[in-house]
């Protein structure tokens, strides 16, 4: 079951001037600056809590977050709610409420993305963390 947000991602063309904007507007500095070559991203993450809010600029244009930002411009990309096994969301769930396999994600995240046609278009994914 999700019990809580793991993490919310908005989209950006240019992560060194959004940076600066989230450091005012969060009051705090930024935690960590990645880059995710699986993914084809840069990304620099803030944590909240028990939650990040985490920046995402695409630097390859082949890539879902590219393709998201071009059709979508700026903005929030998606919401990953955070639970103790993928395994048992899985079952719990069924595999056709997925798309696509369990992926890496930043340290120990495993990351899987829910199927947006089951998400009335929202970009829903859950992650565990070990």
């Amino acid at each position: 079951m999700q019990d809580r947000i793991h993490h919310i991602n908005f989209i950006v063309r240019d992560l060194d001037a959004a940076v600066p904007t989230w450091e005012q507007v969060l009051g705090m500095p930024v935690s960590s600056r990645d880059h995710l070559a699986p993914r084809g991203v840069d990304i620099a993450r803030f944590c909240l809590g028990s939650a990040w809010l985490v920046l995402v600029q695409p630097v390859r244009p082949d890539t879902a977050p590219a393709r998201h930002l071009a059709e979508h411009g700026e903005g929030f990309f998606l919401i990953s709610f955070g639970v103790d096994s993928l395994d048992a969301e899985s079952d719990r769930l069924g595999e056709d409420w997925f798309d696509g396999p369990v992926r890496s994600g930043l340290d120990d995240w495993q990351i899987r993305d829910l199927d947006v046609a089951r998400t009335f278009g929202a970009l829903v994914q859950l992650t565990e963390t070990g």
